[in-house]
């Protein structure tokens, strides 16, 4: 059994190693904690609790810079998947439920108004000093009107938008947001963090001591700090607990939350209260509780496993026959790499396999019940049919080594066909990936001729007549377009919405194309206000490749271009200043509304300040942190009635009145 418990251990330390430090993840969540459950009781059968356990120590990072002690030390939560253990612990007394972020837990210290410390969790007791980054992580206020000594927990988050567009625009490799988050607190270079649009949202006020969580979290809102999504259970019972987990989990795809989370934190209203606990292993019993989704698992068997290639890797994927699970209908799962596929084993058609949807969302192979044969590794890429190759460093990568490869953009097509680019509805990243890995797309101009493949896409998993036909009606009309799209669309790195919109103001696009192709000078656009050298000479050197040259001019020879500066004169919204909060219900989303406002000469702020000229919410009324914050900074509060009323062109108000055609998902 002890060998057992070493297995467990070892498995688990590099796992939360990787985990912590942004690397490849060899554990999922689930996995993670079905293991550690494991571990955990076979420690109690056999009295064995090796030194190094996870079960005696809270999560480590490896972050560089200088140790420092805690002030208060940050132990874990206990865990459940459980209402009736919530209304257990809850013990009959107020209790606040918000969400468990997935990012990097930050302590922030202030001394006499001011940011005096920013440490890493650590271990729990020691974390690392990164203060040198505060500058550069939003949502972290450098001064505050408090000026007694505060200390402040909060997690440090990457939105799944801004993760996806990181990954777009540096060719990068991470995970998931949660990994990008972790890796980004090891860097040094301000700037890069900043490129990387950390967010930290307060969770936990340590002192000053309040009786009331919910007073402190409404307080820290006052100081002007963003603080985690809550809602307050003032009788616990099973049912009033239920439906707000209800709520929250309605909340965990869709866009109102636009952050990582892997649970929820239940915490009581009490503070003092929440201080009488004691400390079991390493959890404080009466700190909070961490809920995790109960993930309902069924049993399928695989009909085949694809390989699926993107950016940098060629991954396994299961196909399986048809299973409902968290009322949808589920075929395929990522099998991740090589490693998981052994470590699962995987095998050929007919392979019995359990699978879930992690957390909900992801759908998950979890065990295999009997595997039938040997599932085969291909040593050519699905794609270019180049050769392919086995990388090992912690786990077992398949890659092809085409440099050129098509699938390895896969991320610059979807920033292409994305609503700040062409707006080309029904084609989602996964649709794209098929596409590709069908060899129907290798080039951006490639998607204008995919109707010389309709018949087959008719006869395609997840297509039909109607989707295809309605997939080819969004592409004719994204053939005409607005120079700043065109040229968002390209992926041209540092070169972002506002970047593209400044070069067009100053040149038309067939200037800007001549002048960088046929200049020495790599300063060449730095005297434009918002682009500098570094976004000139990256600019003129994309430019300067004739392969991304002729990839345009293929690509120019497809769309129709607007006049960009006779489009943008109207600069309804120039000068202005805005932050966007709350649920919309004109725009489709934030993001749609914030395009909108920074075509128009606007910019978009996260947060209230004296800057601010205008905070859009449809409650207008609201007792919110920014609503508050705007009243006492005398900021005008305008729903998005108003906003539109006055603001908004006519051509706008009509495409938001439109119902918009079904995006394809096939995975």
């Amino acid at each position: 059994m002890k060998e057992k418990i070493q297995q467990l251990v070892n498995l688990l330390n590099q796992a939360s190693e990787a985990y912590y430090n942004g690397k490849q993840e060899l554990l999922t969540d689930y996995e993670w904690d079905a293991k550690f459950d494991e571990l955990k009781q076979l420690e109690e059968q056999s009295g064995i609790v090796l030194p190094d356990s996870p079960t005696q120590k809270v999560s480590e990072d490896n972050v560089a810079g200088r140790k420092e002690q805690h002030e208060f030390a940050a132990l874990s939560l206990a865990k459940t998947k459980k209402i009736d253990d919530i209304v257990k612990w809850s013990e009959g007394k107020p209790i606040w439920i918000s969400w468990k972020l997935d990012g990097l837990t930050l302590v922030a210290t202030y001394d006499n108004g001011r940011l005096s410390r920013l440490v890493t969790r650590g271990n729990g007791h020691v974390g690392t000093n990164i203060t040198y980054l505060a500058t550069a992580i939003n949502g972290l206020p450098k001064t505050i009107n408090y000026r007694e000594h505060l200390v402040v927990r909060g997690e440090a988050v990457i939105s799944y938008n801004d993760f996806n567009n990181f990954l777009i625009e540096s060719g990068e490799d991470y995970a998931n947001p949660r990994n990008l988050a972790s890796g980004t607190m090891t860097l040094h270079d301000v700037e890069e963090v900043k490129r990387r649009k950390v967010n930290w949202i307060a969770f936990t006020l340590l002192t000053p001591s309040q009786p009331s969580w919910g007073e402190q979290m409404k307080w820290l809102e006052q100081q002007g700090f963003n603080v985690v999504e809550r809602t307050p259970v003032s009788n616990p019972t099973h049912e009033n607990i239920n439906k707000v987990i209800n709520d929250f989990t309605l909340k965990v795809t869709s866009e109102t939350n636009p952050y990582p989370v892997d649970g929820l934190v239940v915490t009581y209203d009490d503070t003092e209260f929440a201080q009488t606990g004691s400390v079991t292993g390493h959890h404080a019993t009466r700190a909070g509780l961490a809920f995790k989704w109960q993930d309902e698992a069924a049993e399928t068997k695989l009909e085949r496993v694809e390989w699926s290639c993107a950016a940098n890797n060629i991954s396994p994927v299961a196909v399986f026959e048809p299973v409902e699970l968290e009322g949808t209908t589920v075929r395929r799962a990522s099998l991740c790499n090589i490693s998981e596929c052994e470590r699962l084993g995987i095998g050929d058609k007919g392979t019995r396999l359990q699978v879930i949807k992690a957390n909900k969302i992801i759908p998950k192979v979890i065990k295999v019940e009997e595997k039938i044969g040997e599932f085969q590794v291909p040593d050519k890429c699905p794609v270019c049919h180049q050769p392919t190759v086995i990388t090992l460093t912690q786990t077992k990568i398949l890659r092809c080594t085409n440099a050129d490869c098509p699938a390895k953009e896969l991320k610059k097509f979807a920033r292409f066909v994305s609503k700040e680019a062409l707006d080309i509805d029904g084609l989602s990243e996964q649709t794209l990936s098929l596409l590709i890995n069908k060899g129907y797309i290798a080039e951006y101009s490639d998607i204008y001729n995919l109707k010389n493949h309709s018949g087959e896409m008719e006869r395609m998993a997840g297509f039909g007549l109607r989707s295809v036909s309605n997939l080819l009606a969004a592409i004719e009309k994204s053939r005409q377009t607005e120079p700043h799209r065109l040229l968002y669309s390209l992926t041209i790195p540092l070169c972002g919405t506002e970047v593209c919109r400044r070069m067009l103001k100053e040149y038309k696009l067939a200037e800007l194309i001549d002048i960088a192709r046929t200049t020495t000078d790599q300063e060449a656009f730095s005297h434009i206000n918002g682009i500098g050298k570094e976004k000139s000479s990256a600019f003129i050197s994309w430019m300067q490749n004739d392969k991304n040259y002729d990839r345009l001019q293929r690509l120019m020879a497809e769309i129709n271009l607007s006049d960009e500066r006779q489009s943008s004169s109207r600069q309804l919204c120039e000068g202005l200043t805005f932050v966007i909060t709350g649920e919309l219900k004109h725009y489709s989303n934030r993001n749609e509304l914030k395009d909108y406002i920074e075509q128009e000469g606007g910019h978009v702020a996260g947060s209230v300040s004296k800057n601010t000229d205008y905070l859009i919410n449809n409650d207008v009324t609201s007792t919110s942190g920014k609503n508050k914050k705007a009243q006492e900074l005398g900021v005008k509060i305008i729903s998005e009635d108003e906003f539109i009323k006055q603001y908004a062109s006519e051509n706008t108000t009509e495409n938001n009145n439109k119902s918009q055609p079904q995006q394809l998902e096939l995975f």
